[in-house]
């Protein structure tokens, strides 16, 4: 019987036998797990809040939903059903207008409030925080605020103000044909500064000889906007465009608290006849079938905007 005697330092020499990629290799793996572990209360926290219920409304849109007596399958026939309302439909048809008339004012008001506040003064930075109040301030006390400055009285602020030019009293959010661009305007004056902002980024990019050498020709304001600024960032406009797609679609905070969709359904979107079909009519499956739709709606939508902001990048 042979006995095998092990020395201390094998140990040490078969480490040091590992070649240098084998270390890499390991070095390597370290590195590709320890974001994953930062990452992971996130991702789960998105998984149970959001994954989850997406997955489930999903599934409830296949069915009838009958509290106490059982789900009973239906198919697609919550989505025809959704589809073919004439509600819905009008609904839709106030979330494309809301949405494009909003997303483009919010976009040309914040590329303004960008040129008016570029600048490294500390002025300037104190006006920029300013005016950056609305988006960090909650959308229900805008909403509020809002609905309090259209007050259908000349006691509104708005409307004393009006009184001094001679005009009687508005009834902007009381009116069907104002109700929707009353809205819109609230729309614009919350997310302008968050455009100006990211417009500022963009600008900060811009070679300033450029402005330089424009100054030297003779070049006029719109043409250094249009040959000089909006080309440099282009990127920037690309991101704003792509989020307020994604915002136009899903409004809902600024109408539920300013109109709650009236008067006579004429601010109804998307978002709020999805909330009255699931909330007040208690049709759980028709609600989640709406839903669907729009986050369908709004991967297209996004897919489409980045592929055309791509194809204009490469040009």
């Amino acid at each position: 019987m042979t006995a095998t005697v092990t020395t201390p330092g094998a140990p040490t020499r078969q480490r040091r036998a590992l070649s240098p990629r084998a270390l890499g290799r390991r070095a390597l793996n370290r590195k590709a797990v320890l974001p994953w572990l930062f990452l992971a209360p996130g991702l789960l926290l998105a998984l149970v809040f959001k994954f989850v219920p997406m997955g489930k409304g999903i599934w409830l849109s296949l069915f009838e939903v009958r509290p106490f007596l059982g789900d009973k399958w239906v198919g697609l026939d919550n989505y025809t059903r959704v589809l073919t309302d004439h509600r819905f439909q009008d609904a839709v048809g106030h979330t494309l207008v809301l949405g494009i008339g909003q997303s483009l004012g919010a976009i040309v008001v914040g590329f303004v409030l960008a040129l008016l506040l570029e600048g490294q003064a500390r002025s300037l930075r104190i006006v920029r925080t300013a005016v950056f109040l609305p988006v960090v301030t909650a959308t229900a006390v805008v909403g509020e605020l809002w609905r309090l400055m259209y007050y259908p009285t000349s006691d509104g602020l708005i409307n004393s103000g009006l009184g001094f030019l001679g005009l009687g009293p508005v009834p902007f959010l009381d009116n069907p044909n104002t109700a929707l661009w009353a809205t819109m305007a609230m729309g614009i004056w919350i997310w302008a500064p968050y455009n100006m902002v990211i417009l500022l980024a963009g600008l900060a990019g811009v070679d300033r000889h450029l402005y330089e050498a424009a100054a030297m020709d003779g070049v006029s304001l719109w043409q250094r906007l249009r040959y000089v600024t909006l080309p440099a960032i282009r990127p920037a406009l690309g991101i704003v465009l792509v989020l307020a797609a994604i915002r136009g679609l899903r409004v809902f905070t600024e109408v539920y608290v300013l109109t709650g969709g009236g008067p006579a359904g004429s601010t109804e979107v998307w978002m709020t006849r999805a909330y009255t079909l699931g909330f007040t009519r208690n049709d759980i499956g028709g609600a989640s079938a709406a839903s669907v739709v729009l986050l369908c709606v709004t991967l297209l939508l996004t897919v489409t905007v980045n592929y055309f902001r791509k194809r204009g990048d490469v040009r």
